[in-house]
């Protein structure tokens, strides 16, 4: 039944384990361990434990095996493993899979934190990384050597939102054999299925649209079910970056609300970026969903038209303008979280993106006057005149 429910109802009902009492709102099993019946059920259970048996929390929980199974049948994927963080998710799912000598083609625009396990963490340990332009795919082609094991990029870039194209870069990947995993927060499972364009890992920080409200931390890698429990479980249950039950449980209630919340986020955002096109206080207004976006039609085929819940404005004046802006605000806050029923300003060069290195910032495209705007769940003439007198003052 549940393969024939559109994504709203999956994100509802899927994965659902009711205990004996029945109850509509999931239960949180709170516990770290489980008990046995006797001692030979408990070495039977170490040495093969079923579906629905747990050993330790570390492990798997009921509850966090309901958020995965409702994140897998979501995102279309085989499997699933929840993680204590979005970090923890690409970290994890790198590290688990990748030893000395292995090679690494990645999008050079990332998120500072992804940027530090690629250049930083793993090169510590053998693995070659060879960055490129992710708009170019004749220089994907050119890095994607015989022998490459992985490929990895955001699907849409932070904080300069640009767009990678899934199909094309795995189609490239996939003729040497490598695996292509995608960091796919920005696009939300409501608007992209990577797994469908060709991703073999897709990769969300919950923390962002999925929790949605600024409460918890948390992540999920999701694929085949041979890489998430022969490559992934393995090395996660070991290292310890598993969500918590409590966790998992916050989670299953923002799945709930996240087509709603999307949906009207991005609403918003693209009325925002048709208001303020050609604003004299600013140098340029960066949305993927706009047709202005230099990557527009390739949105259009990938994730419907749809452009996200997150924008960009580089103000004219640069660092000086952009925080007079952002100090002139009254409904959204400034913060460096994104995908949140708030809306949420940050300014990158100095913030998420301030240990990259002046020349880095400059060809990714990290100006002092840019500003990226999470767009909340408020209504959009709420935002729009918020925003126009916040720019007056700048100026």
């Amino acid at each position: 039944m549940s393969e024939k429910w559109n994504a709203r109802t999956r994100a509802v009902h899927g994965g659902v384990r009711r205990s004996q009492y029945g109850e509509v709102s999931e239960a949180i099993f709170l516990t770290q361990g489980f008990v046995y019946d006797s001692a030979e059920a408990a070495a039977q259970r170490f040495e093969k434990a079923g579906e629905d048996e747990f050993i330790y929390a570390r492990y798997g929980n009921p509850t966090v095996r309901m958020f995965e199974e409702r994140m897998a049948m979501l995102e279309g994927a085989e499997d699933a493993f929840a993680t204590a963080s979005g970090m923890a998710a690409v970290s994890g799912a790198l590290t688990a899979m990748l030893k000395a000598g292995d090679r690494v083609v990645s999008a050079r625009a990332l998120f500072g934190s992804c940027l530090y396990v690629l250049e930083e963490v793993l090169t510590r340990y053998g693995v070659e990384v060879e960055f490129v332009d992710g708009t170019d795919l004749a220089a994907w082609e050119r890095a994607i050597t015989p022998g490459t094991k992985a490929v990895f990029f955001e699907s849409i870039s932070n904080p300069t939102l640009e767009v990678v194209d899934i199909a094309g870069v795995s189609k490239l990947a996939h003729a040497v054999g490598a695996t292509v995993l995608v960091d796919n927060v920005f696009a939300t499972p409501v608007f992209s299925n990577a797994i469908a364009e060709g991703a073999d890992v897709v990769i969300y920080s919950t923390t962002k649209h999925v929790d949605g409200q600024g409460r918890t931390l948390g992540g999920v890698i999701m694929g085949t079910e041979a890489f998430i429990r022969k490559t992934v479980e393995p090395y996660m249950k070991h290292t310890g970056g598993s969500m918590s039950p409590f966790t998992a449980w916050v989670m299953l209630k923002g799945l709930e609300t996240l087509e709603l919340r999307v949906r009207a986020q991005a609403a918003s955002a693209l009325q925002l970026a048709q208001a303020l096109q050609g604003h004299d206080a600013l140098a340029r207004v960066i949305y993927p969903g706009h047709t202005s976006h230099a990557q527009h039609d390739l949105i259009t085929r990938q994730m419907g038209g749809n452009g996200g819940t997150v924008l960009s404005l580089d103000l004219k004046g640069g660092q000086e303008a952009a925080f007079k802006f952002l100090n002139a605000l009254t409904i959204p806050v400034i913060s460096n979280n994104l995908g949140d029923a708030k809306s949420i300003l940050t300014h990158p060069a100095t913030t998420t993106h301030q240990r990259l290195p002046q020349e880095q910032k400059d060809i990714l495209g990290i100006t002092p006057g840019l500003v990226r705007m999470s767009v909340g769940i408020e209504h959009g003439d709420d935002l729009v005149d918020d925003i126009l007198q916040a720019l007056k003052k700048a100026q």
